[in-house]
């Protein structure tokens, strides 16, 4: 190789990088703004049958609740929702609507409660709704749900689609996912337990740690491995949509 040649190499691979750093920061940002319990979609006003559990004493302080979210980040979330955001994002970028609509039947097939489906299904339609209302910043997203005719889109599927956009890997849109969930879900602790700002931060590190394990679980998991079997959380879920007194809708 000559010196000119490898002069040339040289400034091709840096213009290369160069040009992937802003490409990966904005597709980090993206998901960051996915996984924001700002984003308007209404995660925040749900417990997933957290209330329900800290009504019948079973979630009583910080060590009982984060030991309750832990669970339910490793034996249900992995298993269903973070599997299917993980095998939908290479079908929305596929195009392949068949495939989106059989992973869509699944998680309304696979609720166990009417709370659960009528939460995915609210929260599908606010996201699909959020990427009309963004204008040009939203029109590709929108216009793939819509295609779909998804009736409704579940929350993980839509959430794949936008997460699909944004050029980022299956494995940082699922970390982002997961987050999104360990945040509310400890904010829905804070607000129900009730448990301080500290004890939410304690609580939200410790489900950082677990969040990498879930999502690998989930990256390797085949149809055949879904699942959708929580019982108690099911129980838990079923009794909050008849609660007396809630914070929390059902």
């Amino acid at each position: 190789m000559t010196t000119r040649t490898a002069t040339t190499t040289a400034a091709m691979t840096t213009a290369d990088a160069a040009l992937a750093a802003p490409r990966s920061a904005a597709s980090l940002l993206q998901i960051l703004w996915l996984a924001s319990p700002a984003l308007p979609v209404g995660g925040f006003s749900y417990s997933e049958g957290l209330e329900s559990a800290v009504d019948a004493g079973l979630v009583s302080d910080e060590a009982s609740a984060a030991a309750w979210l832990t669970d339910q980040l490793h034996l249900g979330l992995p298993r269903s929702d973070l599997a299917v955001v993980a095998q939908a994002i290479p079908a929305w970028r596929a195009n392949d609507l068949t495939r989106i609509t059989q992973l869509n039947h699944w998680v309304l097939q696979t609720r166990e409660t009417l709370e659960f489906r009528l939460q995915s299904e609210q929260m599908g339609r606010s996201l699909m709704e959020w990427a009309r209302q963004l204008g040009e910043l939203g029109t590709g997203v929108f216009e793939q749900l819509h295609s779909a005719q998804l009736d409704p889109p579940t929350y993980p599927v839509a959430c794949a689609c936008a997460a699909a956009s944004t050029g980022a890997s299956v494995h940082d849109s699922l970390v982002g996912y997961a987050f999104g969930w360990c945040e509310n879900m400890v904010q829905a602790s804070i607000k129900s337990v009730p448990l301080g700002q500290s004890a939410g931060q304690r609580m939200l590190a410790r489900l950082s740690k677990q969040i990498p394990t879930a999502v690998d679980h989930a990256i390797h998991l085949h149809d055949d491995d879904r699942q959708a079997f929580t019982p108690l959380l099911a129980i838990h879920s079923a009794r909050h949509e008849t609660q007396y007194s809630r914070l929390f809708r059902s």
